[in-house]
């Protein structure tokens, strides 16, 4: 807990006991001529939407560091300003430049001990770091003394959402997709907001100084109901193998580099399935009027059977691959429960080898 008094911020935990008794005494006498604040870290929640809570704007917003409301401006009669003088709450963050501010007197606080909280407001990584994330797994503590590992946070569900989070949660394990968007830098081209949004989720899913051990997706969610046109929205199931398809297509669209059509979504999850298709020689002469030019048809050898028929070989590309799965087992275990099959991926690729 961090007090902010008399223009300087005081950690509680390096106060002597007669010191801490000695400004507890200054707080409850109520003098005026001190700004006796309490920086309660565990009210600040920086997840959900950056909007006033009065005027609704997303315009230089500000969050009071005691009591963690948003509010506009910190202008003469802006929202902030009179919140400081109606509730007494006197330290302001804002919440796009990071700079902290005492109110109604206007002056910056320069303190380190803020840093934990700019670092919760908007998680950075450097690029070393990333690169030796994995090998550095460590368990972190939240402030109500929880422990969680960055990178497997739960997500909350705020209104039938799981089909965004287990989505989210199975994209966070792709580790060239996770370092790439946990450095702003690699799409601050990107004018979209869905982007933005995706690394900032990202970000926070895998800091290792947040005050909880868990995240809410809502900012995140807000930019899909906005680029799917409500196609995916709060508060309607859908079928999250349909939204991961829309969000790497969507994703991909607005990353893709002009001049090579390539992405981070196509170098890591696009394949290439080559097709080979037995027809007539017949039905194969009608057709080369209006063939690709990308396909290739070689006679097929051997007797006389197959001198009719020849095969036609293409490559497809593909972002997802429907695979069948094995049927379930008609009989229960022991526990009276249908035993679930495992199969290996690769046995069910074997099956599109032999596939005609």
């Amino acid at each position: 807990m961090v007090f902010y008094f008399h223009g300087s911020l005081l950690n509680l935990a390096d106060l002597a006991s007669d010191d801490i008794g000695c400004l507890l005494r200054i707080i409850e006498k109520g003098m005026p001529c001190y700004r006796c604040e309490i920086a309660m870290q565990h009210v600040l929640d920086f997840d959900f939407e950056k909007a006033c809570s009065i005027s609704l704007s997303n315009l230089n917003v500000y969050a009071c560091l005691v009591c963690g409301k948003y509010y506009q401006g910190r202008g003469l009669n802006s929202h902030a300003y009179t919140h400081s003088l109606e509730a007494g709450h006197h330290v302001y963050i804002n919440l796009q430049t990071e700079k902290v501010y005492c109110l109604p007197d206007g002056y910056e606080i320069n303190d380190p001990s803020l840093d934990d909280i700019r670092h919760v407001l908007n998680p950075r990584f450097a690029r070393e770091q990333v690169q030796h994330l994995d090998e550095n797994r460590q368990w972190s503590r939240a402030l109500d003394g929880s422990n969680y590992l960055p990178g497997m946070v739960g997500l909350n569900n705020i209104k039938e959402t799981d089909f965004v989070n287990v989505t989210i949660q199975s994209l966070m394990r792709v580790t060239p997709l996770r370092n790439f968007f946990l450095i702003p830098e690699n799409y601050q081209h990107s004018k979209s907001p869905l982007v933005h949004r995706f690394g900032e989720l990202t970000r926070k899913i895998w800091h290792a100084r947040n005050f909880k051990g868990q995240v809410s997706p809502h900012e995140f969610l807000q930019a899909v109901m906005k680029a799917s046109n409500k196609r995916f929205q709060i508060g309607v199931q859908s079928d999250p193998v349909e939204f991961m398809s829309w969000l790497l297509n969507t994703l991909h669209a607005e990353l893709k580099s002009k001049k090579t059509k390539r992405s981070i979504i196509h170098d890591c999850f696009q394949g290439e399935l080559e097709v080979v298709k037995e027809i007539h020689k017949k039905v194969l002469t009608e057709k080369k009027e209006n063939s690709d030019e990308h396909n290739n048809a070689v006679v097929a050898e051997g007797g006389a059977a197959n001198d009719d028929v020849v095969r036609e070989t293409s490559k497809v590309k593909f972002l997802m691959l429907g695979l069948d799965l094995p049927p379930p087992p008609l009989f229960k275990d022991a526990m009276e429960k249908n035993i679930i099959p495992q199969v290996r991926l690769f046995v069910m690729l074997d099956c599109l080898a032999s596939a005609k």
